[in-house]
């Protein structure tokens, strides 16, 4: 049993997490003031475009932000513990061990030069000192927990010789070598086809009922997230701008933003002549709009003739039980 399962407290803790990227053209606001909490044995999504600071806000949590990228703000409190307070090689003693991470690209991500198994034992070897033998034989056991087929073969197969869905099984099983209490898995379903998804939803939700493993899934598919998640935290332009459980979010979105993501995703038997479509696009980070940054985009700030939306930023207000939004709609004395 983990402390946080123990003791009741979350797994993970972020408060006012700032991300910034120190470029020649300025200051990229990639993360700015991000607050989650993810629960033991909860399966959190963050969703949101391209480029708004979900694998930014991951990649931060790990320690894995490199130049001219910079944590230079907020605290990140893994299990009580500060992670931003600790040395590098206590960073890395949690890096694959209690915290583990899927990256984008599996293929790309693993050692070309290695096996499949090489890659899987050093975790063992690394974070529980097993030899060589041994750290083979908890590698082989995991790919058969993964449902990788004919492991006694795919164990000495390099990276080239993997398929795509194959390749995610590896980097799941290497993430789930060590029985972390959280899992981050980035875009875990990516350029896979529906057959292999669902496979990988499936893996996860085990990983979640047999381990008790808290998982944060980063991802734009909003369909993987209703049908996984319990809650959900929605990102634009490095801040979260909603947050619900999953059937609240989906039933009963409040944020502007939220209602576009929604609106555009295709729904089998739905009688909808077109679908949404969010006008423009996400702002440049360097250089933000005045007041709410999605007010260019917002058709609800026009329709309801809110000049404010273009003067002050909005706080994360609460609009639900559970449920906050940072919108304008929901403040008294917004005009």
């Amino acid at each position: 049993m983990t402390q946080a399962t123990a003791n009741g407290g979350p797994v993970l803790e972020i408060r006012g997490l700032k991300t910034h990227f120190f470029t020649r053209d300025g200051v990229v606001k990639a993360v700015d003031g991000v607050d989650l909490t993810v629960e033991a044995g909860e399966i959190v999504g963050l969703v949101g475009e391209s480029g708004c600071g979900k694998s930014v806000t991951s990649m931060s949590v790990l320690r894995l932000v490199q130049d001219p990228g910079r944590i230079v703000d907020g605290s990140i409190r893994f299990q009580g513990t500060d992670l931003l307070g600790l040395s590098d090689k206590e960073i890395r003693n949690i890096r694959g061990d209690r915290i583990s991470m899927i990256f984008q690209q599996p293929i790309s991500s693993l050692n070309p030069v290695y096996t499949a198994g090489f890659q899987i034992a050093e975790v063992y070897r690394v974070h529980r000192n097993m030899k060589k033998g041994p750290a083979r034989d908890k590698a082989l056991e995991v790919l058969r927990e993964v449902g990788i087929p004919d492991p006694e073969r795919r164990i000495d197969a390099y990276p080239h010789e993997l398929s795509g869905g194959m390749a995610q099984r590896i980097m799941i099983a290497m993430a789930l070598a060590a029985g972390p209490e959280l899992l981050i898995a980035d875009e875990p379903t990516t350029a896979l086809d529906v057959t292999i998804q669902a496979q990988i939803i499936d893996l996860m939700r085990d990983v979640r009922e047999d381990l008790g493993t808290a998982i944060i899934l980063i991802t734009h598919d909003l369909g993987i997230v209703a049908e996984i998640a319990d809650r959900v935290a929605v990102m634009y332009a490095g801040e979260i701008v909603e947050e619900a459980d999953v059937e609240t979010l989906f039933t009963d979105p409040k944020h502007p933003y939220t209602r576009g993501l929604i609106g555009s995703i295709p729904v089998a038997g739905a009688r909808r002549e077109w679908l949404d479509v969010i006008p423009g696009r996400v702002p440049n980070l360097i250089d933000l709009p005045p007041g709410c940054r999605f007010a260019p985009r917002c058709r609800a700030r026009l329709e309801n003739d809110l000049t404010i939306c273009t003067e002050r930023e909005p706080a994360l207000l609460d609009v639900g039980e559970n449920h906050t939004a940072r919108c304008w709609l929901y403040s008294e004395g917004r005009r």
